[in-house]
């Protein structure tokens, strides 16, 4: 007698399931004077339509500050990679709205999307960062990382 597969398992939690999906995603990471960002990239079926050439994703970014001195995020700066190998380039104050200030040892974490015209591409960046105690300005690497979707035919990075 064959055994019938288990049907799928609800997660009672809505938080543990993004938890767990989170966790599962590819993680990216790059450290700059002990600021750490890493990215988690989510390819977004529900919002996608491959026919019409929309494809989109989420990816959620977490910036850990490791140092001694507080400081502040100021703006950003997107290079956007498409599939074919074309590159937006993007510019904004802060991340979704905010310019957070990250005291030592504290966390900031958003999520984002994006939507590209191609099955994949890659991101990367810079945070344009400012110690408040000292007007210090810097720049912190967001580092690259791959948009792929299962509609891919091959990969171009």
């Amino acid at each position: 007698m064959t055994q019938k597969p288990a049907p799928p398992r609800l997660v009672a939690d809505p938080e543990s399931g993004l938890f767990e999906a989170m966790e599962a995603a590819p993680r990216y990471e790059a450290v700059t004077r002990d600021i750490t960002v890493s990215v988690r990239t989510f390819w977004l079926e529900d919002q996608s339509q491959p026919e019409d050439h929309h494809f989109a994703w989420a990816y959620h970014i977490r910036i850990e500050n490791g140092g001694s001195e507080t400081v502040q995020l100021l703006s950003r700066f997107w290079e956007v990679t498409d599939g074919r190998g074309k590159t937006d380039h993007i510019h904004g104050e802060g991340v979704i709205g905010e310019q957070p200030i990250l005291v030592a040892q504290e966390v900031y974490e958003y999520t984002s999307g994006v939507a590209l015209p191609t099955p994949c591409g890659f991101m990367r960046g810079t945070y344009h960062m400012i110690v408040p105690a000292t007007g210090e300005r810097f720049e912190v690497t967001i580092p690259a990382f791959s948009l792929d979707s299962p509609h891919r035919l091959g990969l171009v990075h």
